[in-house]
């Protein structure tokens, strides 16, 4: 069972930058995909971005690519978000998840394992 708690979230202003950390226990979390989903209100549980177990290959969401990095680092059992030049439209409860699929890491239903999820509030 792999527990993982995110950190980070917090009230920024558009434009600016946030980096989300995830922290994870109870698993071994190289043999884990990692991923970050975020939900805003009323609104579906989306993908934004995701990395394979070494790190090697990352993905992202289209609304983010180019403005968020996904990393990870094995050594401490933690799966990083940095995020820059936030919109409004970035606000949203941000979770970080673990995934045993192999191939493809992009949906929901491919993640095994989630957080609680952090707040991300980004004003204009």
């Amino acid at each position: 069972q792999v527990q993982l708690v995110e950190s980070g979230g917090s009230l920024v202003q558009a434009g600016g930058s946030l980096r989300l950390s995830c922290a994870a226990s109870g698993g071994t979390f190289s043999r884990y995909a990692m991923g970050w989903f975020r939900q805003a209100p009323g609104k579906e549980r989306e993908f934004v971005a995701a990395i394979s177990r070494s790190g090697g290959s990352t993905y992202y969401a289209d609304s983010v690519k180019g403005r968020f990095t996904i990393s990870r680092d094995n050594a401490k059992n933690t799966v990083y978000l940095q995020m820059s030049s936030l919109k409004p439209e970035d606000t949203a409860v941000y979770y970080c998840a673990a995934s045993q699929a192999l191939l493809s890491f992009t949906t929901r239903n491919q993640y095994n394992y989630w957080g609680q999820g952090t707040q991300v509030t980004v004003s204009s």
